[in-house]
């Protein structure tokens, strides 16, 4: 199996497609599954996509307790070393996007592009999860029925709209539950996420930046993209009617916004 040595964290990867790289770093609970093969299909034919677990999730190594979003991004960094790229596109999504605006003030030599999707920068003007959705996905962890904490994060992370067509969960829940997301990492990673703040920083990124954003967002609600739009400042793009998890509901456009961001800059 393809694992790079992290500092110290063994990072599972994978790598395709053809072109300049592109790094595409999860979010919160998700492995590299959750991009979706028809998002990465869109991809790939112009850029070669490095996808991989987060420190303690599925492939991935074991995560030493506690580690922070900066903590992560340092394990994105070195995974671009142990690679041996010493510039990437870069794709965040969620915590995802969190990570990717940390590497990026870091180490903004190493990215070439950003592209910020459903994410959040912390501060004062940030608002997350509503306290009832935030009950509600406690509550289901707290059962321990995988099917309940599934049916939770279905609700969360999808528009009514896509959802109505109930067939779509199943492959919703298989991409969830093929890989391990152990529980105490997860938790680790929500701490992570609450003590997030780039809010003051983020006018420093000077790299072509887009920011992706559904207007259904119920985890981190649109007001967290168009924030970080007016910060940086960056063009944000409005899914109408479109949920968290917007490249899993509409993946081909979802990759042909990053497509033409990222290849204006080739």
């Amino acid at each position: 199996m393809p694992s790079a040595d992290a500092g110290g964290t063994e990072l599972y990867y994978e790598r395709r497609g053809s072109g300049e790289p592109m790094l595409l770093i999860q979010g919160m609970s998700a492995t590299r599954l959750a991009w979706g093969e028809e998002f990465r299909a869109g991809l790939e034919p112009s850029f070669e996509t490095i996808v991989f677990d987060n420190r303690g999730m599925g492939r991935s190594g074991r995560a030493e307790l506690p580690f922070d979003v900066a903590d992560m991004a340092e394990d994105a960094t070195r995974l671009l070393d142990a690679l041996e790229i010493d510039r990437a596109h870069v794709v965040g999504i969620s915590m995802g996007g969190a990570i990717s605006q940390e590497l990026a003030l870091a180490h903004p030599e190493r990215v070439r592009t950003l592209t910020l999707g459903a994410t959040f920068c912390g501060g004062p003007g940030a608002s997350l999860m509503a306290p009832d959705d935030l009950q509600m996905l406690g509550a289901a962890y707290a059962s321990g029925d995988p099917e309940q904490v599934f049916r939770a994060m279905w609700e969360i992370n999808i528009s009514p709209g896509f959802r109505a067509e109930d067939s779509r969960f199943a492959a919703f829940r298989e991409m969830g539950s093929q890989l391990p997301a152990p529980r105490e990492v997860v938790i680790q990673q929500m701490r992570a996420c609450a003590e997030h703040d780039t809010s003051g920083r983020l006018n420093r990124l000077e790299m072509p930046t887009l920011v992706i954003h559904g207007t259904a967002d119920r985890l981190i609600g649109i007001a967290n993209g168009e924030l970080i739009s007016r910060l940086i400042p960056a063009p944000i793009e409005r899914l109408e009617d479109v949920g968290h998890m917007f490249w899993w509901e509409q993946p081909q456009r979802s990759a042909e916004l990053i497509l033409e961001h990222a290849l204006a800059a080739v």
